[in-house]
């Protein structure tokens, strides 16, 4: 994640659950001077131990948590106007990446990336008997069909087979 966010020259980057903040970590040192960070999280908790490893990493110059309910963050970042995002990093709950991709949209610019983590799910996206499973394909089936974004899903191994959707949006 560290190379695609260099690569497209990222400056602001926001992040959708922020969880240690390992991510958030990775993302924040492709940042050039004067780049910044937003991540969302739902749980204080997380928030804490996430803002602990940025303060170790030193990149609290660059990185705000911010904490509460990502869909009412998002809709009250798009409402106070807060700009395009040249990279989003979705890796939240899986039942909202549908409605994430929507705000990640909103928030974007032609050129932005998209990325988001768990699309392959150790293949349970194929034939889906779970929820977040569910969610997870419609999520991939909108980067398919948006004709907005240009987009594949990167199978990755871990412990089991999984995948990075990337996605890049063509027209505001």
């Amino acid at each position: 994640m560290q190379l695609l966010a260099e690569t497209a020259g990222a400056r602001r980057i926001l992040e959708i659950g922020t969880l240690g903040g390992y991510s958030t970590i990775h993302l924040a040192r492709a940042l050039p001077a004067g780049g910044s960070l937003v991540s969302l999280e739902l749980d204080e908790r997380y928030a804490g131990v996430a803002r602990e490893n940025i303060r170790e990493a030193g990149l609290v110059d660059r990185v705000e948590v911010r904490v509460g309910d990502a869909k009412a963050l998002l809709a009250r970042m798009v409402e106070d106007g807060e700009g395009a995002f040249d990279l989003t990093f979705i890796d939240a709950d899986k039942g909202g990446y549908p409605a994430y991709l929507e705000w990640a949209l909103r928030l974007s610019r032609p050129g932005s990336l998209i990325l988001a983590d768990n699309a392959i799910r150790g293949g349970s996206v194929l034939d889906p008997e779970d929820e977040y499973a569910r969610a997870t394909r419609d999520f991939n089936e909108a980067l398919a069909k948006d004709p907005r974004l240009s987009a594949l899903v990167l199978p990755l191994i871990r412990e089991r087979i999984d995948g990075i959707a990337i996605a890049r949006v063509l027209v505001d």
